[in-house]
C-alpha cells in the first residue's frame, strides 16, 4: 500500500494517494473482497478505530491525502459545515439576501431549507397588490 502513498513534499505534508479513485476525489483501495476509502484504511491502525456515527474530516481540505494526523473524526453535519460546498455556505449565512436576520421567529424550513418570513410576507403583499390591480384594470 506504501507504494500507492506520495509524500507531497516540503510545501505539503500530505500524504498523497496513488491508487484508484472514487468518483467524489478519494482515494479506493480494496479490502477482502470490497472497495474501501483508502484515508480511512490508513487512519484505523495508526490512529484507532473510527467512533460510529462519526466520519474523518480532511482537515487539510485534501480529499486524496491519506495523512492519519490530517484527519478528524467528527459528525456528518460538523464535516459538511466546515466544507466549502454551496451547502455549507449557505448554512454558515445568518442574513437572508434582503439583510433580515435568520432567528427562530423569523425564520420556517421548508424541504431542508430556510424561508425568511419578513421576506415571505413581503412578497405575499406584493403579489396581492398585483393580482388586485389586474383584476381591477380588467373590469
Amino acid at each position: 500500500m506504501s507504494t500507492r502513498i506520495t509524500e507531497a513534499g516540503p510545501q505539503s505534508p500530505c500524504w498523497e494517494w496513488e491508487g484508484a479513485r472514487f468518483t467524489a476525489g478519494y482515494g479506493a483501495i480494496q479490502v477482502e473482497g470490497k472497495t474501501r476509502r483508502a484515508h480511512r484504511i490508513v487512519y484505523e491502525p495508526v490512529r484507532g478505530p473510527i467512533p460510529d456515527g462519526l466520519v474523518l474530516d480532511h482537515l487539510c481540505r485534501n480529499r486524496i491525502c491519506v495523512n492519519p494526523w490530517h484527519l478528524e473524526p467528527v459528525t456528518l453535519v460538523e464535516n459538511i459545515l466546515r466544507g466549502e460546498s454551496p451547502m455549507a455556505g449557505n448554512a454558515k449565512k445568518t442574513h437572508c439576501i434582503h439583510g433580515h436576520e435568520f432567528t427562530a421567529e423569523n425564520t420556517h424550513i421548508y424541504n431542508n431549507a430556510r424561508i425568511c418570513l419578513a421576506c415571505r410576507r413581503n412578497f405575499n403583499l406584493v403579489n396581492a397588490r398585483i393580482y388586485r390591480a389586474k383584476r381591477r384594470a380588467a373590469k
